[in-house]
């Protein structure tokens, strides 16, 4: 590499951290930082192939150009060298950032343990956060420095939350869960956007992101509960009681009534249908809520004899049910 190169390169490098504060949105957790990172190579790169590859062929239709009609074309043979060069440093390049996202897409989707769980549920056209301890929000307040996962689902069409600063988007499909998590190293608000065209207001599907201390996350979460107010287990316990769910199902030891026991069950494996495992988790539970039939447990009758509860328990009910299961372990 030329010492003209080399400086040019660490321009480019110098002018793409100016880049992601001035142009793009605040960084608001480590990953934004890795994946501006990766996003920087990637433009420092195409532009560093762009300007041999154009001027090359600039060089070459001056250098080579006929004088006059006499010219001959000039005999050029290959060259091993430089065709090996210019397959292998692209390869190399490539597998370079290949690796380097796959990093990054596992560092994101790899959900830490002990993080602050939250629900999320996205309906036309407005976001539902509910925390553990029954508190209900429209604006999602988390502390800085901690864990934060994300449970989302939708109550209608699909609906993607997507925060900028945060680099991190996922989308809540009707019908199943899916997760995210961050950690955010800055306080502050942050915008919250729906990605995935969702109806006549989507543009307006809009929250913000609120970063405190830890101090004020504890207080605001504290002034927001109401006298009297359920947990999100409590609430769960409750309906699990009220649908006589306890009638077949044991909560506090491992005896089989009906049906399985769910005490100390969360995030095992489940033998259903024979022979098949299946991990017993967020998506797993609510199929055997609403679609009793799709997943039987293995030594069970079959058709199950519990009934389906489609139609019958909101999200929000379904999200209690759930964590008072977890909280069987």
């Amino acid at each position: 590499m030329t010492p003209f190169m080399g400086k040019l390169i660490s321009k480019l490098f110098l002018a793409q951290s100016a880049m992601a504060g001035t142009f793009m949105p605040e960084q608001g957790t480590a990953i934004a930082k890795q994946v501006d990172n990766l996003y920087g190579f990637l433009i420092i790169v195409s532009f560093v192939s762009c300007a041999i590859l154009i001027g090359g062929m600039i060089y070459f239709a001056v250098k080579y150009k006929r004088k006059t009609a006499n010219d001959k074309t000039p005999y050029i043979t290959h060259d091993t060298r430089l065709e090996v060069l210019w397959s292998v440093v692209p390869l190399i390049i490539f597998l370079t950032v290949f690796a380097w996202g796959w990093v990054i897409y596992h560092e994101m989707r790899s959900m830490p343990a002990n993080a602050l769980e939250i629900q999320v549920t996205g309906k036309q056209w407005a976001w539902a956060i509910d925390y553990k301890n029954g508190v209900k929000s429209t604006q999602l307040v988390v502390p800085i420095h901690r864990d934060v996962k994300l449970i989302l689902t939708s109550e209608d069409v699909i609906h993607s939350f997507y925060i900028p600063s945060f680099r991190i988007k996922q989308d809540a499909v009707p019908g199943r869960y899916t997760t995210m998590w961050f950690r955010a190293e800055k306080m502050g608000e942050f915008h919250v956007f729906c990605t995935e065209y969702c109806g006549t207001s989507h543009s307006a599907m809009m929250t913000r992101v609120r970063v405190v201390t830890q101090e004020e996350f504890d207080k605001w979460l504290t002034e927001e509960s109401e006298v009297g107010l359920l947990s999100l287990a409590e609430q769960g316990a409750k309906i699990f009681q009220t649908r006589a769910c306890a009638s077949c199902h044991n909560v506090d030891s491992a005896a089989v009534k009906i049906g399985p026991s769910l005490w100390r069950r969360w995030g095992t494996e489940a033998n259903v249908d024979g022979e098949a495992k299946i991990k017993f988790d967020e998506n797993y539970v609510r199929e055997s809520i609403l679609l009793p039939q799709a997943h039987i447990a293995t030594g069970y009758p079959k058709p199950s004899p519990m009934p389906s509860f489609q139609g019958q328990l909101s999200e929000s009910q379904l999200a209690a049910l759930i964590e008072y299961i977890k909280g069987l372990n």
